[in-house]
């Protein structure tokens, strides 16, 4: 198999639209068009449902991506796909991909550890996975075929046709999360698997184990759809790069022995380095996300794009 690494990015920290800081709206819009000029193959959105920190609503802002660029693929990372009717989330991941002509890189998951995000969405915490699994079989029955008729524990649905199909035939599907359960559901059920906060060894094994689900369910995970989000800040002195990224890190992560193992703070060497232990373990899509202040994420984006992405995207 010919495998092609390449390097998408996800925004780092995003400003608050207060006073005295970076205007947000602006940001995107910079942000978008460095991307679109350089070698960045892609843009990946997170989804939260309510968040202290302002992120971004991943449908609404693929849908500024593609209308402003012309090149540069784009996907969430991922969509919490109990959050949503998955008729509803096909037909939007479906005209994406339509006027985009055939750039949306899907990703879905669970979402995270919160329980009131599912209580505001109207979803019971414990029926996540399930409602998950049924969601992805609903999806890709919608864009594949006409007039579908679906029985399931959550949705049923009666001659449901959804129009405009996608540009991609088949529409590729990836699983995110980190989880035995996610790698189970990648396996099974996925095209893809890409999660995050995890080591290269970690990884390595998580790659297996999906090899070993799809085995199991016969069917097969391509060989180049392994990937991995990874936070990074460039600095020549490794100690300034983590003391700028450092505030940035979500609760709960900053003190975990691993950090530094899934994590790339410092020189573009390192950065570099930190990728190929991925590769090493069976990646070749990266998400990297810049960890630094707003008025810091074009710069770090500019100089990953100009002295870190060449190199893997002319391997």
């Amino acid at each position: 198999m010919n495998i092609k690494y390449r390097i998408g990015v996800m925004p780092g920290p995003w400003p608050a639209d207060s006073p005295g800081e970076v205007d947000g709206r602006e940001l995107l819009w910079r942000f978008i068009d460095l991307c679109e000029r350089t070698a960045i193959d892609s843009v990946w959105f997170s989804d939260r449902l309510s968040s202290p920190l302002t992120v971004l609503e991943p449908m609404t802002t693929m849908a500024a991506v593609a209308a402003r660029t012309q090149r540069l693929k784009f996907g969430p990372s991922v969509l919490v796909a109990p959050f949503r009717s998955p008729v509803m989330a096909a037909r939007q991941l479906a005209m994406l991909d339509y006027l985009s002509a055939g750039r949306v890189l899907p990703a879905v998951g669970i979402g995270v550890e919160q329980e009131r995000e599912f209580h505001a969405a109207g979803v019971p915490f414990h029926e996540r996975g399930r409602r998950t699994d049924e969601a992805i079989r609903i999806m890709r029955q919608c864009w594949e075929a006409s007039d579908v008729t679906y029985a399931g524990e959550f949705w049923k649905l009666d001659r449901i046709t959804v129009l405009p199909r996608p540009v991609q035939q088949p529409m590729p599907l990836w699983i995110g999360g980190n989880s035995e359960a996610a790698m189970r559901r990648a396996g099974r059920m996925g095209d893809g698997w890409i999660p995050s906060f995890i080591t290269p060894e970690q990884f390595r094994v998580g790659v297996d184990k999906t090899l070993a689900y799809a085995a199991e369910a016969r069917r097969e995970v391509p060989g180049d759809h392994f990937g991995v989000l990874v936070n990074y800040c460039l600095d020549d002195d490794p100690a300034a790069a983590r003391a700028l990224a450092m505030p940035f890190i979500p609760r709960g992560r900053a003190d975990a022995p691993t950090l530094e193992a899934c994590t790339a703070f410092g020189p573009a060497d390192l950065v570099s380095e930190r990728i190929e232990q991925y590769v090493r373990g069976g990646g070749s899509k990266f998400v990297l996300r810049p960890m630094c202040p707003a008025e810091r994420m074009l710069d770090q984006l500019e100089r990953l794009a100009m002295e870190v992405v060449p190199a893997f995207h002319n391997l």
